[in-house]
């Protein structure tokens, strides 16, 4: 048998385990799911991505074939939490969420979903390897767009909100307007108590996060050892820098969220993330309010000083994101705390969110 008649097979047999009644009591009991976005080396070290921690400390000791996803599952059936890799950018993260959710194997119709990830964040909200729980996703591909060479003057941005005809223009829009989701607003309440929980957590300190933060001079926030604030989401699958379109994501989520909403952290894949999970709670797989959103700065979105934006490019490129070891200790020492939280208190937690 050769390889693609061996992996052929291979496919038929979990396609046909997966159609296959499950029993009541075969199902996975799933109290947490923990959603890592990549992992370039083995599982379980902790330097080759975001699952790396999650399973060599939580632990997720066992391992768990998922086909129809990007990446096997891990689980910890003494805590009962799953972890996921879903693969990086929106298509990846909603194409994996609903291929978990919808899986016979496991019963997550109370589970709670925490996106544990790194992302870039803005030097005005706060610094490199600070961590961040969103209350806001907002979707900042779904747009017109007018190259910048060609916007008529006095315009400040290309970007255009769909249903409308220049930057920002008003009124207000509905969330999900213009036959898409373009704002998913979490449960403000539990991201309240999830910060709570985690606002004052020692996140340490090192030589290379102060000579990056040395670089920011003109920003407070930016100038601060890592800590933990509450800041919103910017989901896009393009990884963009510089000043100018920091101005425009800060306005970006102004605008969709009515000035509810303040930009922190850019990543790819919550929206997708969010619409997975929407479209699983209608159909009674999911809690769309029972998802938490931490992410950890790996990089800033905003150039050095004395640096172009391609310049600060090019240095992510060849020298690595320049906190990057340290937003991943960091988002799962904030991420776990509210895990073993939530797992260890599930006669609590099953039924009334905190």
């Amino acid at each position: 048998m050769n390889f693609i008649q061996y992996a052929a097979l291979f496919a038929s047999a979990m396609l046909a385990f997966l159609s296959a009644p499950v029993q009541a009591d075969d199902v996975i009991p799933v109290r947490v799911v923990v959603i890592t976005t990549f992992q370039f080396g083995d599982d379980n070290d902790p330097t080759a991505g975001e699952f790396g921690n999650w399973v060599l400390n939580l632990p997720l000791p066992q391992t768990i074939p998922f086909p129809q996803g990007y990446h096997q599952l891990r689980y910890n059936p003494e805590l009962q939490v799953l972890g996921i890799v879903t693969g990086e950018g929106k298509s990846h993260a909603a194409a994996s969420i609903m291929g978990l959710g919808m899986d016979p194997r496991f019963d997550l119709s109370k589970a709670y979903w925490i996106v544990a990830a790194i992302a870039g964040v803005d030097p005005k909200k706060a610094s490199v390897a600070s961590t961040a729980w969103a209350k806001f996703v907002v979707d900042g591909d779904l747009s017109y767009q007018i190259d910048a060479r060609e916007s008529p003057r006095g315009w400040s941005t290309g970007y255009v909100p769909l249903g409308r005809s220049s930057p920002y223009q008003g009124p207000p829009q509905p969330f999900n307007s213009n036959g898409v989701q373009q704002v998913y607003q979490l449960n403000a309440s539990l991201v309240d108590w999830a910060f709570q929980l985690t606002k004052n957590t020692h996140l340490p300190d090192d030589s290379t996060l102060q000579q990056v933060r040395a670089g920011y001079p003109t920003y407070p926030n930016a100038l601060k050892p890592p800590f933990v604030l509450e800041g919103d989401d910017l989901a896009a699958d393009t990884f963009w820098i510089g000043d100018l379109l920091n101005t425009w994501a800060e306005n970006w989520i102004s605008y969709w969220t009515v000035n509810q909403g303040s930009f922190a952290m850019a990543d790819f894949e919550d929206a997708g993330v969010g619409q997975a999970l929407l479209f699983l709670s209608q159909v009674g797989r999911a809690d769309k309010n029972r998802l938490l959103v931490l992410r950890s700065a790996s990089d800033y979105t905003v150039q050095p000083r004395g640096k172009t934006p391609a310049q600060l490019l090019a240095s992510d490129n060849s020298g690595g994101l320049s906190g990057f070891q340290e937003s991943l200790n960091d988002v799962y020492q904030v991420g776990s705390i509210i895990v073993k939280t939530l797992s260890s208190n599930w006669p609590t937690y099953a039924n009334q969110i905190p």
